[in-house]
């Protein structure tokens, strides 16, 4: 038996091009054997898997996906580093057979690392459906490196790119790096001379090669890795923006012309060498079905009616597993009492159990199949390459109020949560685009304030509940981008970057594919609730509960006196103290928003729409609804805004807008409600 001590162990880094399937191989080699942490000295997070092939241990990276090794954002930049310092030894090339020549550009300047290398060419099952060719021999012989076929999603090859990684690694087999052309070759060649004559730049310049072709190109980004803080650097500077002058002068193109129209070329002739495509011109299914979904009239119109469908079928489905789960924790409540009246205990101790943690708890469980059904269905629309064309028809809207295209990215990730969505910001180039985006994001209705709307409109608006939730969603987008056209004229003025977006071919999503993301998902939920959720509940019985004789959440309890100081915020949209009391335990999380809303209202109302009955009329339900929308985010939220924006700054300002906001709206709709005779 092998002793696991003496195994083997061996570093790859999976990369390639965004929507190339990279992260389905990954997930694929290392299933459930995954962690995340953050790359060292940066908050970025990190995925790490391990595998084992023969005896051998492997620890897979994978990194952030990326076009080029120039980057634009902190994800691309984090991707470059690693690869140039961390030194894997192989890296795994993820490159999509319907994309050959664009993916190949990539593998243009990872062959020049001096890393070994093997090519996963992935959805060939596609590439075969539309009869497309590809000899991988000669594409293994021309770019220098083992080609394997994939079909990620299925885990097709798999097996055989594992076992081709394991042996390369075991080698001394490394890509050759593409000839650049007489003149520019000299050129590279002249730049490492002048960096080896420099031992500090020496040291750090271990992939000479690469990092002259990136400062003979020019490369800002390296310039400063190279350079700063080593000793002559300006000499040194000098010496190589003379050899890149005289190179551009021969061939009358800036350096990064000369370098990128080389990788094009050797991109293109060695497609045009090993694919044959014979219906390379003909529209295809995809180019077919985004006729009629990206319509530049209907487009919006269809995504709208498919988001609205999703909300109303949310609703109707889940309507029957939260009453089968409330009824059980009914009967739980009751079981409970029973027991506890057998045993003889307090008073104080039943209304813990009962009132705290079944009420609280179970009141938010009870929402779990609605918050299953919708991560199923996003899934779903995620897996087959529709929600990206999401980004693609509001492109020209998010112009025009002043966001990059790309923002709506972050946006579509805040419908599930926000802290995500906040950190996948980072694809944004711009400073000003990213903390733009930053700042509306807490509006995006994420799915920790569903079973707050589930519960409301249900209790209050029973026959048009889906209607009600997709006013939610509706009103979260339209207040962020109002938000973000006032922010952009005031705060951040300027055009935004160029949005250029590539929408991946339609795919059938897989069971396994949307099961795993609908349980990743709804397992966080459960969670919450057996934690964060489970606290906020037993520590708002305990504010219900003292001083000791108090009636329990009556006008002499702790939480009474909270929730009456803030009293006169609410009470302008119509909530009392026990409606300031939940919104202000809601920083913590907001699915405690529904278990305080159960906990104060208690278990000796007939059912909880009785007791929400004598705390709202539908019309400050409403506003309770609209100010829970937009209100502060939660402490997740507030510290990812921190992690990202690098101080407090930013977060309290976010803190304070959601307020005002939140307030502004939520009072308005109230009063001109009332105005209008609808709080009857």
């Amino acid at each position: 038996m092998t002793d696991s001590s003496q195994k083997k162990k061996i570093r790859i880094a999976i990369a390639g091009n965004p929507n190339s399937g990279k992260t389905s191989i990954f997930n694929k080699i290392t299933g459930m054997r995954q962690h995340v942490g953050n790359w060292p000295g940066v908050t970025v997070e990190k995925v790490v898997g391990t595998a084992e092939v023969e005896g051998v241990e492997i620890e897979l990276i994978d990194l952030p996906g990326t076009y080029s090794l120039s980057p634009y954002s902190p994800d691309e930049r984090i991707a470059r580093d690693f690869l140039l310092f961390e030194r894997p030894d192989v890296v795994c090339v993820v490159v999509d057979a319907l994309s050959l020549e664009r993916n190949l550009y990539f593998v243009a300047q990872l062959v020049e690392l001096d890393i070994p290398i093997v090519l996963a060419l992935n959805m060939m099952d596609i590439a075969k459906s539309r009869k497309i060719e590809i000899d991988i021999e000669e594409l293994s012989i021309l770019v220098g490196a083992p080609v394997v076929p994939t079909v990620g999603s299925a885990g097709k090859g798999i097996p055989e790119l594992l076992k081709k990684i394991v042996e390369v690694a075991g080698s001394d087999y490394s890509p050759v790096p593409l000839n650049y052309g007489k003149e520019s070759e000299r050129a590279i060649s002249e730049v490492e001379g002048v960096i080896s004559r420099a031992p500090m730049l020496a040291r750090k310049c271990h992939i000479g090669r690469f990092l002259a072709a990136m400062l003979l190109a020019g490369d800002p980004e390296i310039e400063n890795l190279i350079f700063k803080n080593a000793p002559d650097s300006d000499v040194i500077k000098a010496k190589i923006e003379a050899i890149r002058h005289k190179a551009e002068a021969r061939e009358r193109v800036d350096g990064e012309t000369i370098l990128a129209d080389a990788r094009n070329g050797w991109a293109s002739g060695v497609y045009h060498e090993v694919v044959k495509d014979p219906h390379h011109d003909e529209p295809t299914a995809t180019d077919k079905i985004d006729d009629v979904l990206l319509h530049g009239f209907f487009g919006p119109f269809i995504f709208a009616a498919i988001m609205f469908a999703i909300f109303w079928t949310t609703f109707r489905l889940g309507a029957f597993p939260v009453a089968w789960i409330e009824g059980f924790f009914g009967w739980l409540g009751n079981i409970m009492t029973a027991a506890l009246d057998g045993i003889g205990a307090s008073a104080i101790v039943k209304s813990l159990i009962i009132d705290g943690i079944i009420g609280g708890v179970g009141g938010v469980l009870a929402f779990l199949p609605n918050i299953i059904i919708l991560f199923f269905f996003v899934a779903i629309l995620e897996d087959s390459g529709y929600m990206s064309r999401a980004a693609f028809l509001v492109d020209k809207l998010m112009h025009r109020i002043g966001l990059h295209g790309k923002s709506f990215i972050p946006i579509i990730l805040g419908f599930g949560c926000t802290v995500p969505a906040i950190m996948a910001t980072r694809t944004l180039e711009n400073r000003q685009d990213r903390l733009l985006t930053i700042l509306i994001l807490p509006f995006v209705m994420c799915s920790a304030r569903i079973p707050i709307f589930v519960l409301i409109s249900g209790a209050f608006f029973p026959n048009h509940a889906g209607l009600v939730m997709f006013s939610m969603y509706a009103l979260s987008i339209a207040v962020a981008m109002l938000t973000a056209r006032i922010l952009k004229s005031i705060m951040f003025p300027g055009l935004s970057t160029p949005f250029v977006m590539e929408l991946p071919p339609y795919h059938l999503p897989t069971g396994r594919g949307v099961a795993i993301h609908t349980w990743e998902r709804s397992w966080l939920f459960v969670r919450k609730a057996g934690t964060i959720i489970l606290a906020g509940s037993v520590l708002i019985w305990a504010l219900g509960s003292l001083p000791p004789g108090v009636q329990y959440a009556g006008d002499g309890s702790w939480a009474a006196s909270i929730g009456k100081f803030f009293a006169p915020i609410v009470e302008t949209f119509g909530v009392d103290w026990r409606g300031a009391v939940a919104l202000l335990f809601g920083f913590a999380a907001k699915e405690i928003v529904v278990a305080t809303l159960f906990v104060l209202i208690g278990t000796e109302n007939a059912s909880i729409n009785v007791g929400l009955a004598h705390m709202f009329t539908p019309l400050s339900a409403y506003a309770f609804m609209v100010f829970t929308l937009l209100y502060t985010p939660c402490i997740a939220t507030v510290a990812a805004i921190k992690k990202e924006t690098g101080g407090w700054k930013w977060p309290a300002f976010s803190v304070l807008l959601g307020l005002t906001v939140a307030w502004i709206l939520a009072t308005a709709v109230f009063q001109i409600g009332k105005i209008a005779g609808l709080e009857g």
